[in-house]
């Protein structure tokens, strides 16, 4: 590890993605103040780091005086903050939108230059979902404040905390049959969350290009099916997938956000579906040719990205039956 004077502020850095961009800075000698709502709950990056290299101060986008203090020396910041899903105040256009255009503010108006917001790969104005449309918002509001931003479009995150293969694989466990929304042709392109971490660390290095997107995905470009398919093979479970056409599905998002309402929260989150979360599905989520001939994906990073069949069976084989180990009867 080098060491380093450089201070870099994350905000949204005690989540999943957080927690691997601070080992990443950490890991090259950054210092790291992690803006988070609840600093509490931002004390298990500390060990990523040595004594007194993480620390984290409070900070709520939704409350844009609290994001300048923040900012203080920082030679460097990193806007993670975003929500799938709204809940209660946690609104898209409250924080995909107006939150990354309220630190981009702040950012301009503490001078400093170095500055990587992380977006969503599908970010488009005309999306059919509103967290595509207000992700876009957000992008635009950014470099409208801050033209040398450097912005990252992963695609689906995945790695051993994420909320994707261990989604499924938790419903492949309770769960007879699987539904396929729009029958599981939709292609998405995982990225492994290191890969991501990575870039954000190499883009405050300077290694990147202000401007247009760079847009992050794996190696290759999957159905959904194919991924549910792989799920049930890695965790050895044998159960029907039932294609669920969009329309049925948006239908069903619809119900299962009523009840979320009407259970005040007590809704079990495995199975939570909403009417975006089905529309944002509607498009494939994979790298474009034109960030392919433009050099704005990972591989311009000199990063060779992982794929999910070599990372996601190490942390969704204790899925199985037996847990992570074989199962084999005890010879006495």
């Amino acid at each position: 590890m080098t060491r380093t004077n450089r201070l870099v502020t994350i905000f949204g850095g005690s989540g999943f993605l957080g927690r691997y961009v601070a080992r990443e800075l950490a890991r090259r000698g950054w210092r790291i103040r992690i803006a988070t709502r609840r600093p509490d709950l931002a004390f298990h990056t500390q060990p990523s780091g040595r004594v007194g290299q993480i620390n984290a101060v409070q900070a709520n986008l939704r409350y844009p005086e609290s994001i300048l203090p923040a900012l203080q020396n920082a030679d460097a910041v990193v806007n993670l903050v975003a929500i799938l899903r709204e809940q209660g105040g946690q609104s898209f256009d409250a924080v995909n939108h107006l939150g990354a255009r309220a630190v981009a503010e702040a950012v301009k108006a503490a001078g400093i230059e170095s500055f990587v917001h992380v977006s969503a790969l599908g970010a488009d104005p005309e999306s059919p979902s509103h967290y595509a449309r207000s992700k876009a918002a957000g992008e635009a509001a950014v470099l409208e404040n801050t033209p040398n931003a450097v912005i990252l479009r992963p695609s689906v995150v995945f790695g051993p905390e994420d909320k994707f293969f261990n989604r499924f694989a938790a419903m492949a466990r309770l769960m007879p049959a699987l539904p396929l929304i729009g029958g599981g042709k939709t292609k998405l392109q995982p990225v492994y969350v290191g890969d991501v971490a990575e870039a954000v660390a190499l883009a405050l290095d300077g290694n990147a290009v202000a401007g247009a997107p760079y847009e992050l995905g794996g190696p290759q470009a999957v159905s959904l099916a194919d991924i549910i398919r792989f799920v049930l093979r890695v965790t050895e479970r044998r159960r029907l997938l039932v294609p669920l056409p969009f329309a049925l599905a948006s239908l069903l998002g619809g119900v299962t956000e009523l009840a979320m309402k009407a259970s005040l929260g007590l809704f079990p989150e495995l199975f939570a579906l909403t009417r975006d979360e089905v529309a944002l599905l509607r498009r494939d989520n994979i790298v474009s040719e034109k960030a392919h001939m433009e050099q704005r994906t990972l591989e311009s990073f000199g990063i060779m990205p992982e794929s999910f069949q070599s990372q996601a069976p190490a942390y969704i084989t204790r899925y199985r039956k037996t847990g992570g180990f074989t199962d084999q009867q005890l010879v006495l």
